[in-house]
């Protein structure tokens, strides 16, 4: 339920409260600016993003993301480092290895899961006094105009719940590849099915993982294992859809006894696995980033495949850029707040009235600026999928030339640890540890 709000007038709207749009309100949250944010599943169940039991590859940049808002010393508690990452193609020769002693770095990434992360997000968001959570609320309409952005929302799950309206300078769109927002605006998107399912759960093996990430890739595509606290491995096996289907459905024992005759004995033996779940898996890009305004971030704005792990950090880096861009059209505050006579309170009305988060010019930019990065994520991660997905002999000599190359290269390596811990291309303040 929202806080006790006098009037629904706010400076920005943010729909979809999972990890994406939780981490924005979260980083504007010591700002002026009066935030809306919208969720539609209630907390605490599966259905909500933030609270599953899949886990996230936080790559360091993304580290330096929350270091800057402030909010990692409470996310390290639950995070495992990825210290070495080992890359290999099954059944041929050619393996690179990456190291956090050859990047100079604390730790490649790291492995949270987002039942945590949600958690940790949403109580910050609990104690803001400036976001006003409303959930579970169901968006219905969207309108807008050159002043301002105007929804409605349902705050309860039946259609005959209490309708409210909420207006704001900026609305900004964090509510995933099936994106309400996007369909109130006809903003269209391409979208490229690969055809294979993502099998994720979480296994115990009999090794120590020694915080190595295991990225291998077979003939039906690749296969990941990453490391998690209690010597627990994140498992994202790449799938066709009928093998994902028969795995899915195996019992506990014969399940590793196929995941161990793909993967080998690299971590021992495995002992147990956790619950198995599928996920499709295709390549979607909005046709713009921007509509008036209304600004799209994460995968509302862009889905890749989970081959190298990019998806929520794609929409950290999203949410670096824009947050800065705000933060930097605000007036900064004078040390000692003068009081005016007949001030309007925060409650009363939106309190950056004559400041223009949603101007044209502010997210143009953030539009353009975002370009470069997505257009090389999505060249970066396609081209591994279609690289490493098939069984073409000459093909699969040229991978194994091309693993040993990387390794024994080190500008080549040093290029795909950079593209790997998001520190390539522009690079927001927050994306280089700096606050806001």
């Amino acid at each position: 339920m929202p806080k006790n709000v006098a009037n629904n007038h706010f400076d920005l709207i943010i729909i979809g409260g999972g990890l994406a749009g939780a981490s924005l309100a979260c980083a504007l949250r010591d700002s002026t600016l009066k935030i809306a944010l919208v969720e539609a599943h209630q907390l605490n169940t599966d259905s909500q993003p933030s609270y599953d039991d899949r886990t996230v590859a936080l790559s360091y940049g993304s580290r330096c993301i929350f270091d800057g808002l402030g909010l990692w010393s409470s996310l390290a508690p639950y995070a495992e480092a990825i210290n070495n990452i080992h890359i290999s193609d099954r059944g041929h020769f050619g393996v690179t290895r990456l190291s956090k002693e050859q990047e100079g770095v604390e730790a490649l990434g790291y492995v949270l899961e987002n039942r945590n992360i949600g958690l940790q997000l949403y109580a910050v968001i609990n104690d803001s006094p400036n976001i006003h959570l409303f959930c579970p609320a169901q968006l219905k309409t969207l309108q807008q105009d050159t002043q301002q952005v105007s929804v409605e929302i349902v705050t309860d799950s039946h259609e005959d719940g209490k309708r409210q309206k909420l207006n704001a300078k900026l609305l900004v769109a964090a509510d995933g590849n099936n994106s309400q927002v996007m369909k109130l605006l006809a903003i269209g998107s391409s979208r490229k099915s690969y055809n294979q399912v993502a099998l994720i759960s979480n296994v115990t093996p009999g090794n120590k993982h020694n915080n190595v990430a295991y990225e291998r890739f077979t003939d039906t595509g690749p296969l990941a294992l990453l490391p998690m606290l209690q010597n627990r491995c994140s498992l994202v096996w790449t799938l066709d859809p009928e093998q994902a289907d028969y795995l899915y459905s195996l019992d506990e024992a014969d399940f590793l006894q196929q995941l161990q005759q793909r993967f080998g004995y690299r971590l021992g033996q495995f002992k147990k696995t956790g619950k198995r779940q599928l996920y499709p898996l295709f390549l979607q890009s909005a046709t713009q980033m921007v509509q008036g305004r209304v600004a799209l971030i994460g995968n509302a704005a862009h889905s890749v495949h989970p081959v190298a792990g990019q998806g929520f950090n794609l929409a950290l880096r999203d949410i670096a850029l824009l947050c800065e861009l705000i933060v930097d059209s605000l007036p900064r505050p004078l040390p000692r707040p003068l009081p005016k006579p007949q001030q309007k309170s925060p409650a009363d009305s939106s309190i950056n009235s004559a400041v223009d988060i949603g101007a044209q010019t502010l997210l143009q930019r953030y539009a353009r600026l975002r370009e470069d990065d997505i257009r090389r994520v999505y060249g970066f991660t396609d081209t591994l999928v279609k690289t490493f997905s098939n069984n073409i002999t000459a093909l699969a000599h040229l991978r194994a030339l091309g693993l040993f190359l990387v390794d024994v290269l080190p500008d080549i390596k040093h290029q795909l640890a950079a593209q790997n811990m998001g520190r390539s291309g522009h690079l927001s303040r927050l994306n280089r540890g700096l606050p806001l």
